[in-house]
């Protein structure tokens, strides 16, 4: 309760997110507010928000858009979901958060020991962080960690296949691809990984045994020094929204166990059913030492990521100086997250994603085809609800995000890349509003 001498913030209109912006606030927006991948000098334009519901995002300009990208791969149940607003306010009543040291609570009691049902086997151990960023620097520090108190001091380095992405942090820039990447600038500043050329076997041709012999080879060369490999499973997203073979990660798996090294699954993005798995090492019915959540973890609410690794790593992390594992984010085990990542995970145990994601991807693999049409299109990849259409030539964002506005889609380009990943929930008439907006933005 609030004291009666104390103004409650919430009563002043300003507050309150359905204020439309004046070219004041937007003057201001660009001359000071700093938004992601994005320019001080020309900033891309940004669209105000005043409601989401469902599956649409609502412009103050009037425009309901239909997601394409579920707020960067995270909104799977659509926005405003009743399950996942009664947790929060059930939670804030409670507390919001305590400091996650010398103190536990039931929400993050329970979402641990639902993490550890859901994933795969021999995942026993749960670190919560609070990015996905952070659970990659999080696994990459137990692995170190876990061969130094082993006594092996020379397992300091990751090797990593091209094309990959985990994370804008140092330690998880490292580890993404140094030269397509978007952090080569930081290349001399970075460890120095070692990187595999990235798997070619698509996901439904057959597999080519070949395709792994250069990641072979440099294990055989290097694993004396190799801390532990680290991959996107199945999907490389950021790098480029490249769909590979299961059996190339289940020979990463083979030849991590051959030669002593740590298998680290980033499945940030893929995990909770977006390749039409819960998680994507399942495609190759593999489980890894270290496996990184984050993004759909809280149904795209708060942010929230964990880092679960095996009972052995666990084990050996502890063993010797410092006898600790040294790592502890201000906001772990936030409550308001714990809690409404329970209330998310709680509908993906209901099961009605697996029947959703299948029919995503059939309708996504019948009417994006449609774009291989296109003199601009080079090619067009779908696995369950990632729907991907890469171009010939580099897309100009800003003009084709306006495109896509007009149509009532928001669909977020990069690159050559236009992807689309909606929330599980979409109907088939929204989801052709996507494939038509891609479609006809791209003719």
């Amino acid at each position: 309760m609030y004291h009666d001498n104390i103004v409650n913030p919430t009563n002043n209109k300003n507050f309150t997110s359905d204020r439309i912006l004046n070219n004041q606030d937007l003057h201001f927006d660009q001359q000071h507010i700093w938004h992601p991948y994005t320019s001080a000098i020309n900033p891309l334009p940004c669209y105000q928000v005043t409601k989401a519901d469902g599956v649409y995002i609502h412009l103050s300009s009037g425009e309901k858009l239909v997601d394409g990208v579920s707020s960067w791969w995270t909104a799977i149940h659509g926005y405003n979901h009743p399950a996942l607003n009664d947790a929060l306010k059930a939670q804030v009543d409670d507390f919001s958060h305590v400091m996650f040291g010398g103190l536990t609570h039931i929400p993050a009691i329970d979402l641990c020991r639902t993490l550890i049902d859901l994933t795969p086997e021999g995942l026993d151990r749960v670190f919560l962080a609070d990015s996905g960023s952070v659970s990659v620097e999080v696994a990459m520090k137990m692995a170190l960690q876990y061969w130094a108190c082993q006594g092996n001091d020379r397992k300091k380095r990751f090797i990593t296949p091209r094309n990959g992405y985990h994370g804008d942090t140092f330690a998880a820039m490292s580890v993404c691809d140094p030269i397509n990447g978007m952090h080569n600038i930081f290349t001399g500043t970075l460890t120095q990984q070692v990187f595999a050329p990235a798997p070619q076997t698509r996901f439904d041709k057959q597999w080519n045994e070949d395709d792994v012999k250069p990641l072979e080879d440099l294990i055989s060369k290097h694993h004396n020094e190799l801390a532990g490999l680290i991959i996107e499973p199945i999907v490389q997203n950021a790098g480029g929204m490249r769909i590979y073979h299961p059996e190339y990660l289940k020979r990463c798996r083979q030849l991590c166990d051959d030669y002593s090294i740590l298998l680290i699954c980033d499945e940030i993005a893929t995990g909770f059913g977006r390749t039409g798995k819960l998680f994507a090492c399942e495609h190759a019915d593999i489980s890894p030492d270290i496996m990184c959540l984050g993004k759909a973890l809280t149904g795209g609410y708060i942010s929230l990521a964990a880092t679960l690794c095996s009972e052995d790593i666990a084990q050996g992390v502890c063993q010797g100086e410092p006898g600790v594992f040294m790592h502890g984010p201000t906001f772990m085990g936030n409550a308001l997250a714990c809690s409404v990542a329970n209330a998310s995970l709680s509908l993906i145990q209901q099961g009605h994603w697996q029947q959703q994601v299948a029919a995503i991807e059939k309708q996504l693999n019948s009417e994006l085809v449609a774009c291989l049409e296109l003199d601009s299109v080079a090619d067009v990849r779908v696995l369950g609800a990632i729907g991907v259409v890469e171009c010939k030539a580099p897309i100009d964002v800003a003009q084709l995000q306006k495109i896509f506005v007009k149509q009532g889609v928001w669909i977020r380009p990069f690159g050559k890349l236009v992807y689309i990943m909606p929330p599980y929930i979409i109907t088939p008439e929204q989801l052709q509003q996507l494939t038509r907006g891609i479609y006809q933005a791209l003719r």
